[in-house]
């Protein structure tokens, strides 16, 4: 029960984030949905970040990982406004731009959680003497 609540109130967190700094950042984007494709960039680099260091160095417990990356990163991170963006582009006739969607979200979200990776496994060498 007490692992649901951390999921909910990180939930809470994060959607709350995504609402914010998701509807801050694609108030200067019209055409194109940045909004989602910077937020869901940003939660992928969070995810590898947490992810790697949770893994490799147990930096986290089991319940503040989900806390991380269910609860907060979860609710952050949005699939389903992504799917929902890249067709509205493609009803409203933008093939182009729904392909760029979907492409460099794909890619820059896998670039993200390496990049998460890569810092992650840099500062456990830096400050934890390095990684198993």
């Amino acid at each position: 029960m007490y692992t649901i609540l951390l999921v909910g109130i990180g939930g809470f967190i994060g959607a709350t984030l995504r609402y914010v700094f998701g509807g801050w950042i694609q108030n200067s984007f019209v055409n194109f949905p940045v909004g989602t494709l910077t937020i869901n960039t940003i939660g992928s680099f969070f995810l590898g970040l947490i992810m790697y260091f949770s893994e490799y160095q147990g930096l986290f417990s089991d319940q503040t990982r989900i806390f991380l990356t269910i609860g907060i990163l979860g609710a952050f991170t949005t699939l389903s406004t992504f799917g929902y963006e890249s067709f509205r582009l493609l009803d409203d006739s933008k093939l182009m731009l729904m392909s760029i969607n979907v492409v460099s979200t794909v890619l820059f979200s896998m670039m993200a959680v390496y990049l998460g990776k890569t810092v992650a496994l840099g500062v456990s060498s830096y400050l934890l003497g390095g990684m198993k």
